[in-house]
């Protein structure tokens, strides 16, 4: 991969700045003396959410989501790293990232990738982050396909079918890790 086209950018600099504007994100730095900071990786077409489906996924867009978790990382006294990427590879990178950043959790919404993905299930493998799946509809309530999660296998705790608010339950069993 080329310096040019890094998913670790960062909008507030760092060692990766001005190489990507990166994709859909929130981000609160962390530093000496700041708060634990917790990774929220989703998958494609999450970027969508508000007025896709939103008969199974709700009408709460990602950004509405965001600023839950914000509100609640606060009261946790955690601070959340949020991104969004319809690309594979990129969560693959993110988890990595979040390893060597020292975060404190990823919740993690793989989306479709949740059923296909051995590359995100690998990636979860060979981290020592813990990792907390998350799901806005319950997918065993769903299609057959959807039933398999290659996320379930290698992450610590499972979040399903409780719409957005399934995110700010999976940051509070992150403030318990």
């Amino acid at each position: 991969m080329s310096a040019d086209c890094s998913p670790f950018a960062t909008a507030a600099g760092g060692p990766f700045a001005g190489r990507v504007d990166p994709l859909w994100r929130l981000h609160s730095s962390q530093g000496i003396g700041m708060p634990a900071t917790v990774y929220v990786l989703n998958g494609p077409n999450l970027n969508l959410l508000g007025f896709r489906e939103p008969t199974i996924y709700g009408n709460d867009t990602l950004d509405d989501i965001a600023g839950m978790l914000e509100d609640r990382a606060r009261e946790l006294g955690l601070e959340v790293d949020m991104r969004q990427s319809n690309h594979e590879g990129h969560l693959v990178d993110w988890l990595h990232e979040a390893h060597f950043a020292g975060a404190k959790a990823v919740i993690l919404n793989a989306a479709a990738f949740t059923h296909t993905s051995i590359a995100i299930l690998d990636a979860i493998k060979s981290i020592k982050v813990p990792v907390i799946e998350v799901h806005i509809s319950d997918p065993l309530m769903r299609e057959p396909f959807r039933h398999i999660s290659y996320v379930e296998m290698g992450a610590v705790a499972t979040v399903k079918g409780m719409g957005a608010r399934g995110y700010v339950v999976a940051l509070e069993k992150a403030a318990e890790l």
